[in-house]
Protein backbone atom coordinates (compact mmCIF):
# COMPACT_ATOMS: atom_id res chain seq x y z
CA UNK A 1 0.00 0.00 0.00
CA UNK A 2 1.40 3.40 -1.00
CA UNK A 3 1.04 6.73 0.80
CA UNK A 4 -0.46 8.50 -2.17
CA UNK A 5 -3.50 10.75 -2.20
CA UNK A 6 -5.50 8.51 -4.47
CA UNK A 7 -5.09 4.78 -4.92
CA UNK A 8 -7.09 2.73 -7.39
CA UNK A 9 -7.27 -0.79 -6.05
CA UNK A 10 -7.71 -3.95 -8.07
CA UNK A 11 -11.37 -5.01 -8.13
CA UNK A 12 -12.33 -7.01 -5.08
CA UNK A 13 -14.51 -10.04 -5.57
CA UNK A 14 -17.73 -10.36 -3.58
CA UNK A 15 -19.11 -13.87 -3.49
CA UNK A 16 -22.80 -13.12 -3.41
CA UNK A 17 -25.36 -10.34 -3.25
CA UNK A 18 -28.52 -10.25 -1.21
CA UNK A 19 -31.85 -10.58 -2.91
CA UNK A 20 -33.58 -7.27 -3.72
CA UNK A 21 -36.36 -8.14 -1.27
CA UNK A 22 -34.05 -7.42 1.64
CA UNK A 23 -34.85 -4.10 3.36
CA UNK A 24 -32.57 -1.23 2.46
CA UNK A 25 -30.00 -0.47 5.15
CA UNK A 26 -30.48 3.23 4.33
CA UNK A 27 -34.22 3.96 4.31
CA UNK A 28 -33.40 7.69 4.25
CA UNK A 29 -30.37 9.93 4.59
CA UNK A 30 -32.27 12.20 6.99
CA UNK A 31 -32.50 10.78 10.52
CA UNK A 32 -35.54 10.56 12.79
CA UNK A 33 -35.54 11.50 16.49
CA UNK A 34 -38.51 9.95 18.28
CA UNK A 35 -39.79 11.08 21.69
CA UNK A 36 -40.68 8.11 23.88
CA UNK A 37 -43.67 8.45 26.19
CA UNK A 38 -46.96 6.91 27.32
CA UNK A 39 -47.89 5.66 23.84
CA UNK A 40 -44.39 4.56 22.85
CA UNK A 41 -42.62 2.99 25.82
CA UNK A 42 -43.29 -0.76 25.60
CA UNK A 43 -40.58 -3.03 24.24
CA UNK A 44 -42.84 -4.03 21.35
CA UNK A 45 -43.64 -0.46 20.27
CA UNK A 46 -40.05 0.76 20.69
CA UNK A 47 -38.82 -2.22 18.64
CA UNK A 48 -41.28 -1.30 15.90
CA UNK A 49 -40.12 2.33 16.06
CA UNK A 50 -36.50 1.23 15.64
CA UNK A 51 -37.40 -0.96 12.67
CA UNK A 52 -39.41 1.92 11.18
CA UNK A 53 -36.37 4.19 11.20
CA UNK A 54 -35.94 5.88 14.61
CA UNK A 55 -32.22 6.32 15.31
CA UNK A 56 -32.31 8.67 18.33
CA UNK A 57 -34.66 8.28 21.32
CA UNK A 58 -35.58 11.53 23.08
CA UNK A 59 -36.59 11.67 26.73
CA UNK A 60 -38.51 14.85 27.57
CA UNK A 61 -38.26 15.71 31.27
CA UNK A 62 -40.95 18.40 31.06
CA UNK A 63 -43.27 15.61 32.22
CA UNK A 64 -42.90 12.27 33.97
CA UNK A 65 -40.56 11.38 36.82
CA UNK A 66 -37.08 9.80 36.48
CA UNK A 67 -38.45 6.39 37.47
CA UNK A 68 -40.94 6.49 34.59
CA UNK A 69 -38.20 7.45 32.12
CA UNK A 70 -35.86 4.79 33.55
CA UNK A 71 -38.41 2.07 32.86
CA UNK A 72 -38.74 3.40 29.31
CA UNK A 73 -34.99 3.48 28.64
CA UNK A 74 -34.64 -0.03 30.08
CA UNK A 75 -37.27 -1.11 27.54
CA UNK A 76 -35.30 0.74 24.85
CA UNK A 77 -32.22 -1.32 25.66
CA UNK A 78 -34.21 -4.54 25.40
CA UNK A 79 -35.60 -3.38 22.05
CA UNK A 80 -32.10 -2.51 20.79
CA UNK A 81 -30.89 -5.95 21.79
CA UNK A 82 -33.75 -7.75 20.10
CA UNK A 83 -33.75 -5.71 16.88
CA UNK A 84 -29.96 -5.23 16.68
CA UNK A 85 -30.64 -1.59 15.75
CA UNK A 86 -28.26 1.04 17.14
CA UNK A 87 -30.04 3.95 18.87
CA UNK A 88 -28.69 7.03 20.65
CA UNK A 89 -30.23 8.66 23.74
CA UNK A 90 -31.15 12.35 24.04
CA UNK A 91 -32.12 13.99 27.34
CA UNK A 92 -34.30 17.08 26.83
CA UNK A 93 -34.14 19.54 29.73
CA UNK A 94 -37.08 21.50 31.10
CA UNK A 95 -35.21 24.81 31.25
CA UNK A 96 -37.03 28.07 32.03
CA UNK A 97 -40.36 26.58 30.97
CA UNK A 98 -43.47 28.19 32.44
CA UNK A 99 -46.25 25.76 33.28
CA UNK A 100 -49.88 25.91 34.38
CA UNK A 101 -50.23 23.99 37.66
CA UNK A 102 -53.43 21.94 37.62
CA UNK A 103 -53.25 19.68 40.67
CA UNK A 104 -56.88 18.56 40.35
CA UNK A 105 -56.29 17.28 36.79
CA UNK A 106 -59.85 18.34 35.95
CA UNK A 107 -60.59 19.91 32.56
CA UNK A 108 -60.60 23.71 32.56
CA UNK A 109 -62.94 25.39 30.04
CA UNK A 110 -61.93 28.89 28.96
CA UNK A 111 -64.43 31.11 27.16
CA UNK A 112 -63.52 33.76 24.60
CA UNK A 113 -63.95 37.42 25.67
CA UNK A 114 -63.91 36.54 29.37
CA UNK A 115 -61.03 37.11 31.79
CA UNK A 116 -58.60 34.78 33.56
CA UNK A 117 -56.02 35.56 36.24
CA UNK A 118 -52.53 34.03 36.12
CA UNK A 119 -51.19 33.74 39.67
CA UNK A 120 -47.92 32.39 41.13
CA UNK A 121 -49.83 31.10 44.17
CA UNK A 122 -49.69 27.36 43.49
CA UNK A 123 -51.81 26.61 46.55
CA UNK A 124 -54.87 27.93 44.72
CA UNK A 125 -56.99 25.60 42.63
CA UNK A 126 -57.03 25.94 38.86
CA UNK A 127 -60.38 27.06 37.41
CA UNK A 128 -61.92 28.84 34.42
CA UNK A 129 -61.03 32.24 35.90
CA UNK A 130 -57.81 31.43 37.79
CA UNK A 131 -54.70 29.59 36.56
CA UNK A 132 -51.78 29.02 38.99
CA UNK A 133 -48.36 29.03 37.29
CA UNK A 134 -44.88 27.95 38.41
CA UNK A 135 -43.21 31.39 38.03
CA UNK A 136 -43.40 34.32 40.43
CA UNK A 137 -41.83 36.89 38.13
CA UNK A 138 -44.46 37.05 35.37
CA UNK A 139 -46.03 40.27 36.67
CA UNK A 140 -42.64 42.01 36.45
CA UNK A 141 -41.91 40.67 32.95
CA UNK A 142 -45.12 41.61 31.12
CA UNK A 143 -47.10 44.78 30.42
CA UNK A 144 -50.56 45.59 29.14
CA UNK A 145 -51.06 44.42 25.55
CA UNK A 146 -48.50 41.58 25.67
CA UNK A 147 -49.48 38.20 24.18
CA UNK A 148 -49.41 34.98 26.20
CA UNK A 149 -50.00 31.53 24.71
CA UNK A 150 -50.93 28.38 26.63
CA UNK A 151 -50.66 25.01 24.88
CA UNK A 152 -50.62 21.28 25.63
CA UNK A 153 -47.19 19.57 25.57
CA UNK A 154 -46.15 21.26 22.36
CA UNK A 155 -47.96 24.26 20.91
CA UNK A 156 -50.48 22.96 18.40
CA UNK A 157 -52.26 26.18 17.49
CA UNK A 158 -55.51 24.21 17.75
CA UNK A 159 -58.56 26.32 18.52
CA UNK A 160 -59.80 23.72 21.04
CA UNK A 161 -56.71 22.71 23.04
CA UNK A 162 -54.66 25.91 23.19
CA UNK A 163 -55.49 29.48 24.06
CA UNK A 164 -54.28 32.98 23.25
CA UNK A 165 -54.37 35.59 26.02
CA UNK A 166 -53.87 39.36 26.02
CA UNK A 167 -52.53 41.02 29.16
CA UNK A 168 -55.03 43.67 30.35
CA UNK A 169 -53.86 44.39 33.89
CA UNK A 170 -51.03 43.62 36.31
CA UNK A 171 -52.05 43.50 39.97
CA UNK A 172 -49.15 42.87 42.36
CA UNK A 173 -47.98 39.32 41.43
CA UNK A 174 -51.12 38.47 39.48
CA UNK A 175 -51.62 39.04 35.74
CA UNK A 176 -55.16 39.59 34.41
CA UNK A 177 -55.72 38.46 30.80
CA UNK A 178 -58.45 38.64 28.19
CA UNK A 179 -59.16 35.22 26.64
CA UNK A 180 -58.99 35.52 22.84
CA UNK A 181 -60.42 32.11 21.87
CA UNK A 182 -62.51 29.44 23.55
CA UNK A 183 -60.56 26.32 24.53
CA UNK A 184 -60.47 23.52 27.07
CA UNK A 185 -57.30 22.66 28.99
CA UNK A 186 -57.88 18.94 29.52
CA UNK A 187 -54.58 17.47 30.69
CA UNK A 188 -52.13 17.86 33.55
CA UNK A 189 -49.35 19.66 31.68
CA UNK A 190 -49.84 22.94 29.87
CA UNK A 191 -46.91 25.19 29.04
CA UNK A 192 -47.05 28.94 28.86
CA UNK A 193 -45.14 31.14 26.42
CA UNK A 194 -44.90 34.92 26.54
CA UNK A 195 -44.15 36.40 23.13
CA UNK A 196 -40.81 38.23 22.87
CA UNK A 197 -40.37 38.63 26.63
CA UNK A 198 -37.25 37.70 28.62
CA UNK A 199 -37.99 35.25 31.42
CA UNK A 200 -35.59 35.74 34.32
CA UNK A 201 -34.84 32.08 35.00
CA UNK A 202 -31.60 30.13 34.39
CA UNK A 203 -31.45 28.15 31.16
CA UNK A 204 -30.21 25.08 33.00
CA UNK A 205 -32.20 24.91 36.23
CA UNK A 206 -31.50 23.13 39.51
CA UNK A 207 -34.09 20.52 38.51
CA UNK A 208 -32.25 19.99 35.21
CA UNK A 209 -28.94 19.58 37.04
CA UNK A 210 -30.47 17.01 39.37
CA UNK A 211 -31.82 14.97 36.44
CA UNK A 212 -28.52 15.19 34.53
CA UNK A 213 -26.42 14.21 37.56
CA UNK A 214 -28.58 11.17 38.33
CA UNK A 215 -30.55 9.85 35.35
CA UNK A 216 -28.21 11.30 32.77
CA UNK A 217 -25.06 9.92 34.38
CA UNK A 218 -26.65 6.54 35.07
CA UNK A 219 -27.62 6.17 31.42
CA UNK A 220 -24.54 7.83 29.87
CA UNK A 221 -26.60 10.04 27.58
CA UNK A 222 -25.29 10.74 24.09
CA UNK A 223 -27.02 14.11 23.61
CA UNK A 224 -28.27 16.88 25.89
CA UNK A 225 -31.02 18.99 24.31
CA UNK A 226 -30.73 22.37 26.07
CA UNK A 227 -34.22 23.87 26.05
CA UNK A 228 -34.66 27.62 25.59
CA UNK A 229 -31.01 28.27 24.73
CA UNK A 230 -30.70 32.06 24.64
CA UNK A 231 -26.97 32.84 24.65
CA UNK A 232 -23.67 31.13 23.89
CA UNK A 233 -22.92 31.34 27.61
CA UNK A 234 -25.80 28.88 28.18
CA UNK A 235 -23.89 26.25 26.20
CA UNK A 236 -20.61 26.98 27.96
CA UNK A 237 -22.29 26.71 31.35
CA UNK A 238 -23.93 23.40 30.44
CA UNK A 239 -20.64 22.02 29.08
CA UNK A 240 -18.79 22.98 32.24
CA UNK A 241 -21.44 21.20 34.27
CA UNK A 242 -21.27 18.05 32.13
CA UNK A 243 -17.47 18.04 32.43
CA UNK A 244 -17.78 17.37 36.17
CA UNK A 245 -19.06 13.87 35.38
CA UNK A 246 -16.63 11.44 33.76
CA UNK A 247 -19.47 9.49 32.13
CA UNK A 248 -20.73 12.65 30.36
CA UNK A 249 -17.51 14.20 29.09
CA UNK A 250 -18.33 13.00 25.57
CA UNK A 251 -22.00 14.01 25.66
CA UNK A 252 -22.87 16.46 22.87
CA UNK A 253 -24.96 19.56 23.58
CA UNK A 254 -27.69 20.57 21.13
CA UNK A 255 -29.03 24.10 21.48
CA UNK A 256 -32.81 24.23 21.26
CA UNK A 257 -33.78 27.53 19.62
CA UNK A 258 -37.33 28.42 20.62
CA UNK A 259 -37.62 32.14 21.33
CA UNK A 260 -36.53 35.55 20.08
CA UNK A 261 -33.41 35.61 22.30
CA UNK A 262 -32.14 32.40 20.73
CA UNK A 263 -32.84 33.85 17.28
CA UNK A 264 -30.97 37.06 18.09
CA UNK A 265 -27.86 35.22 19.31
CA UNK A 266 -28.04 32.30 16.86
CA UNK A 267 -24.59 32.75 15.29
CA UNK A 268 -22.72 32.77 18.60
CA UNK A 269 -24.80 29.86 19.88
CA UNK A 270 -23.96 27.84 16.76
CA UNK A 271 -20.24 28.35 17.42
CA UNK A 272 -20.50 26.83 20.89
CA UNK A 273 -23.10 24.09 20.37
CA UNK A 274 -22.54 20.64 18.87
CA UNK A 275 -25.86 20.87 17.00
CA UNK A 276 -29.06 22.91 16.71
CA UNK A 277 -32.72 22.00 17.25
CA UNK A 278 -35.10 24.43 15.54
CA UNK A 279 -38.22 24.34 17.73
CA UNK A 280 -40.75 25.69 15.27
CA UNK A 281 -43.79 25.48 17.55
CA UNK A 282 -42.52 28.03 20.04
CA UNK A 283 -40.83 30.09 17.33
CA UNK A 284 -44.23 30.39 15.66
CA UNK A 285 -45.35 32.44 18.66
CA UNK A 286 -42.40 34.84 18.70
CA UNK A 287 -42.40 35.15 14.89
CA UNK A 288 -45.14 35.43 12.27
CA UNK A 289 -45.60 32.04 10.52
CA UNK A 290 -44.13 33.35 7.28
CA UNK A 291 -40.93 34.30 9.11
CA UNK A 292 -40.39 30.88 10.68
CA UNK A 293 -39.63 29.08 7.41
CA UNK A 294 -37.19 31.83 6.40
CA UNK A 295 -35.32 31.43 9.68
CA UNK A 296 -35.40 27.65 9.20
CA UNK A 297 -33.74 27.90 5.81
CA UNK A 298 -31.10 30.37 7.02
CA UNK A 299 -30.37 28.41 10.20
CA UNK A 300 -30.10 25.04 8.43
CA UNK A 301 -27.77 26.58 5.84
CA UNK A 302 -25.52 27.98 8.59
CA UNK A 303 -25.48 24.61 10.34
CA UNK A 304 -24.54 22.89 7.07
CA UNK A 305 -21.69 25.33 6.52
CA UNK A 306 -20.45 24.79 10.08
CA UNK A 307 -20.72 21.02 9.71
CA UNK A 308 -23.06 20.77 12.69
CA UNK A 309 -26.34 18.81 12.71
CA UNK A 310 -29.60 20.72 12.23
CA UNK A 311 -32.77 19.15 13.62
CA UNK A 312 -36.25 20.41 12.70
CA UNK A 313 -39.38 19.86 14.82
CA UNK A 314 -43.15 19.99 14.30
CA UNK A 315 -43.57 18.46 10.86
CA UNK A 316 -46.57 16.09 11.08
CA UNK A 317 -48.73 17.42 13.91
CA UNK A 318 -51.91 15.94 12.46
CA UNK A 319 -50.49 12.42 12.86
CA UNK A 320 -50.87 12.78 16.62
CA UNK A 321 -54.48 11.73 16.05
CA UNK A 322 -54.52 10.54 12.42
CA UNK A 323 -52.89 7.78 10.39
CA UNK A 324 -51.90 10.08 7.53
CA UNK A 325 -50.27 13.50 7.37
CA UNK A 326 -51.82 16.35 5.41
CA UNK A 327 -50.43 17.15 1.97
CA UNK A 328 -49.00 20.37 3.38
CA UNK A 329 -47.18 18.43 6.12
CA UNK A 330 -45.71 15.95 3.63
CA UNK A 331 -44.44 18.91 1.59
CA UNK A 332 -43.04 20.47 4.77
CA UNK A 333 -41.03 17.32 5.53
CA UNK A 334 -39.70 17.23 1.98
CA UNK A 335 -38.70 20.90 2.12
CA UNK A 336 -36.89 20.37 5.43
CA UNK A 337 -34.91 17.56 3.79
CA UNK A 338 -34.15 19.62 0.70
CA UNK A 339 -33.04 22.52 2.90
CA UNK A 340 -30.36 20.24 4.35
CA UNK A 341 -31.83 19.19 7.71
CA UNK A 342 -29.95 16.33 9.35
CA UNK A 343 -32.89 15.02 11.32
CA UNK A 344 -36.62 15.35 11.92
CA UNK A 345 -37.68 15.44 15.57
CA UNK A 346 -41.07 13.96 16.43
CA UNK A 347 -42.51 15.15 19.74
CA UNK A 348 -46.18 14.84 20.57
CA UNK A 349 -46.63 12.66 17.46
CA UNK A 350 -44.77 9.78 19.15
CA UNK A 351 -44.95 10.87 22.80
CA UNK A 352 -48.72 10.73 23.16
CA UNK A 353 -49.86 10.24 19.56
CA UNK A 354 -52.03 7.29 18.64
CA UNK A 355 -49.77 6.08 15.80
CA UNK A 356 -46.08 6.44 16.82
CA UNK A 357 -44.77 3.64 14.60
CA UNK A 358 -46.76 4.69 11.55
CA UNK A 359 -45.63 8.30 12.06
CA UNK A 360 -41.95 7.33 12.05
CA UNK A 361 -42.49 5.09 9.04
CA UNK A 362 -44.36 7.80 7.11
CA UNK A 363 -41.77 10.50 7.78
CA UNK A 364 -39.02 8.04 6.82
CA UNK A 365 -40.75 7.23 3.53
CA UNK A 366 -41.11 10.93 2.69
CA UNK A 367 -37.42 11.50 3.45
CA UNK A 368 -36.46 8.47 1.34
CA UNK A 369 -38.64 9.62 -1.56
CA UNK A 370 -36.91 13.02 -1.57
CA UNK A 371 -33.58 11.27 -1.60
CA UNK A 372 -34.65 9.04 -4.51
CA UNK A 373 -35.74 12.08 -6.50
CA UNK A 374 -32.41 13.91 -6.20
CA UNK A 375 -29.79 11.17 -5.96
CA UNK A 376 -27.32 10.18 -8.64
CA UNK A 377 -26.17 6.59 -9.17
CA UNK A 378 -25.51 5.47 -5.63
CA UNK A 379 -22.23 4.32 -4.17
CA UNK A 380 -20.78 4.37 -0.68
CA UNK A 381 -18.00 6.20 1.16
CA UNK A 382 -16.32 4.19 3.91
CA UNK A 383 -14.37 6.26 6.42
CA UNK A 384 -12.13 4.80 9.15
CA UNK A 385 -12.02 7.03 12.21
CA UNK A 386 -11.30 7.00 15.93
CA UNK A 387 -13.02 10.22 16.99
CA UNK A 388 -15.71 10.38 14.29
CA UNK A 389 -14.44 13.81 13.22
CA UNK A 390 -13.28 12.77 9.76
CA UNK A 391 -16.61 11.10 8.95
CA UNK A 392 -18.58 14.14 10.16
CA UNK A 393 -16.40 16.35 7.98
CA UNK A 394 -17.25 14.21 4.94
CA UNK A 395 -20.97 14.31 5.78
CA UNK A 396 -20.77 18.10 6.15
CA UNK A 397 -20.42 18.42 2.38
CA UNK A 398 -23.64 16.46 1.79
CA UNK A 399 -22.41 13.77 -0.61
CA UNK A 400 -25.21 12.09 -2.53
CA UNK A 401 -24.05 8.70 -1.31
CA UNK A 402 -24.14 7.46 2.30
CA UNK A 403 -21.01 7.70 4.45
CA UNK A 404 -20.18 4.60 6.48
CA UNK A 405 -18.24 5.67 9.57
CA UNK A 406 -16.17 2.72 10.79
CA UNK A 407 -15.28 3.77 14.32
CA UNK A 408 -12.12 2.08 15.60
CA UNK A 409 -12.15 1.91 19.42
CA UNK A 410 -9.15 3.36 21.26
CA UNK A 411 -7.66 1.97 24.46
CA UNK A 412 -7.26 4.47 27.31
CA UNK A 413 -6.56 4.37 31.03
CA UNK A 414 -7.28 6.48 34.11
CA UNK A 415 -4.42 4.77 36.00
CA UNK A 416 -6.92 2.42 37.64
CA UNK A 417 -8.40 0.56 34.70
CA UNK A 418 -8.22 0.24 30.94
CA UNK A 419 -11.28 1.00 28.82
CA UNK A 420 -12.14 1.23 25.12
CA UNK A 421 -13.69 4.37 23.64
CA UNK A 422 -15.79 4.35 20.50
CA UNK A 423 -19.39 3.67 21.52
CA UNK A 424 -20.17 7.36 22.08
CA UNK A 425 -18.60 8.34 18.77
CA UNK A 426 -20.60 5.71 16.92
CA UNK A 427 -23.95 6.61 18.50
CA UNK A 428 -23.45 10.35 18.06
CA UNK A 429 -23.25 9.81 14.30
CA UNK A 430 -26.89 8.71 14.44
CA UNK A 431 -28.14 12.30 14.29
CA UNK A 432 -25.95 13.37 11.34
CA UNK A 433 -27.53 13.26 7.92
CA UNK A 434 -26.17 10.58 5.61
CA UNK A 435 -23.75 9.20 8.23
CA UNK A 436 -24.14 5.57 9.33
CA UNK A 437 -21.82 4.19 12.03
CA UNK A 438 -20.27 0.78 12.53
CA UNK A 439 -18.21 -0.05 15.62
CA UNK A 440 -15.15 -2.05 14.64
CA UNK A 441 -13.20 -4.68 16.53
CA UNK A 442 -10.70 -2.84 18.79
CA UNK A 443 -7.94 -5.11 17.49
CA UNK A 444 -8.09 -3.21 14.19
CA UNK A 445 -6.37 0.20 14.59
CA UNK A 446 -7.57 3.18 12.56
CA UNK A 447 -4.02 4.12 11.56
CA UNK A 448 -1.73 1.32 10.51
CA UNK A 449 0.68 0.19 7.86
CA UNK A 450 0.03 -3.51 8.30
CA UNK A 451 -2.76 -5.75 7.13
CA UNK A 452 -5.15 -4.69 9.90
CA UNK A 453 -6.71 -2.01 7.71
CA UNK A 454 -7.37 -4.51 4.95
CA UNK A 455 -8.92 -6.86 7.50
CA UNK A 456 -11.32 -4.26 8.92
CA UNK A 457 -12.18 -3.09 5.40
CA UNK A 458 -13.18 -6.64 4.53
CA UNK A 459 -15.37 -6.71 7.65
CA UNK A 460 -17.02 -3.44 6.56
CA UNK A 461 -17.58 -4.73 3.03
CA UNK A 462 -18.95 -8.04 4.32
CA UNK A 463 -21.34 -6.11 6.54
CA UNK A 464 -22.39 -3.99 3.57
CA UNK A 465 -23.01 -7.09 1.53
CA UNK A 466 -25.03 -8.74 4.30
CA UNK A 467 -27.09 -5.58 4.87
CA UNK A 468 -27.79 -5.06 1.20
CA UNK A 469 -26.29 -1.60 0.78
CA UNK A 470 -23.28 -2.79 -1.20
CA UNK A 471 -23.92 -4.65 -4.46
CA UNK A 472 -21.84 -6.06 -7.26
CA UNK A 473 -20.22 -3.51 -9.58
CA UNK A 474 -20.55 -0.76 -6.96
CA UNK A 475 -17.70 1.67 -6.64
CA UNK A 476 -16.64 2.21 -3.03
CA UNK A 477 -14.57 5.17 -1.85
CA UNK A 478 -12.42 4.36 1.20
CA UNK A 479 -10.88 7.09 3.38
CA UNK A 480 -8.26 6.13 5.96
CA UNK A 481 -4.89 7.06 7.40
CA UNK A 482 -1.83 5.04 6.54
CA UNK A 483 1.07 6.13 8.68
CA UNK A 484 1.16 9.94 8.48
CA UNK A 485 -0.66 10.10 5.16
CA UNK A 486 -4.35 10.45 4.46
CA UNK A 487 -5.33 8.03 1.73
CA UNK A 488 -8.37 7.82 -0.50
CA UNK A 489 -8.85 4.50 -2.27
CA UNK A 490 -11.42 3.61 -4.91
CA UNK A 491 -12.52 -0.02 -4.89
CA UNK A 492 -14.68 -1.37 -7.69
CA UNK A 493 -16.47 -4.59 -6.85
CA UNK A 494 -16.94 -7.49 -9.22
CA UNK A 495 -19.77 -10.01 -9.14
Amino acid sequence: MHSSNLLLEEPMRIASVLEPSKPNFFPAMTKIVGTLGPKSRSVAVISACLKAGMSVARFDFSWGDPEFHQETIDNLRLAIKSTKKLCAVMLDTVGPELQVVNKTERSIPLKADSFVVLTPDQNKEASSNLLPINFSGLSKAVKTGDTIFIGQYLFTGSETTSVWLEVTEVHEEDVVCLIKNSATLSATLYTLHVSQIHIDLPTITDKDKEVISTWGVQNKIDFLSLSYTRHAEDIRHARNYLSTFSDLNQTQIFAKIENFEGLTHFDEILQEADGIIISRGQLGIDLPPEKVFLFQKAAVYKCNMAGKPAVVTRVVDSMTDNLRPTRAEATDVANAVLDGSDAILLGAETLRGLYPVQTISTVGKICAEVRAAIKVKASVIICFTSTGRAARLLAKYRPTMPVISVVIPRLKTNQLRWTFTGAFEARQSLVVRGLFPLLADPRHPAESTNSANESVLKVALDHGKASGFIKSHDRIVVCQKVGDASVVKIIELED
